[in-house]
């Protein structure tokens, strides 16, 4: 049977896990995800998960922080006085934001924390600094 290997287009069903087993992210009703392996399309550890994969070949990787979406960073975090953010955006804690960044670029944040002086935004991805489990499946190759 042909293997993956890197360089192959490789189509996978796949279901994304945290440590307490609540799941993030599946491809269950939706198209297999397509991507080149090696080429940085997805988290570092589940690419070097995928040669020596045979379609129809299922498997289960746990990817520590490092390989996923990287560690936590406090100083991602920055308060922001109240009265800056606009009166029509309902504040709750977990909601998504854009903030624009010194070069003009969007960058996504989420509410943390909300006191009647000031909001505290999240650049940190919402994954980052957790290990992630997947359970994979190799749907085809190229």
């Amino acid at each position: 049977m042909t293997q993956v290997t890197s360089g192959d287009v490789v189509r996978i069903h796949y279901t994304g896990s945290l440590a307490d087993g609540s799941v993030f992210d599946t491809s269950e009703g939706r198209e297999p995800l397509e991507f080149t392996v090696g080429s940085g399309e997805i988290i570092p550890g589940l690419d070097k998960a995928m040669p020596g994969m045979t379609v129809g070949e299922e498997k289960t990787v746990t990817i520590p922080c490092d390989e996923a979406y990287g560690p936590r960073h406090e100083e991602a975090q920055q308060a922001v006085p109240r009265g800056q953010i606009p009166p029509d955006i309902p504040l709750e804690p977990g909601l998504q934001l854009q903030m624009r960044g010194p070069d003009r670029q969007a960058v996504p944040v989420t509410v943390a924390e909300i006191t009647d002086e000031a909001v505290v935004l999240d650049a940190n991805h919402p994954l980052a600094g957790k290990d992630l489990t997947f359970k994979v499946a190799l749907v085809s190759i190229g």
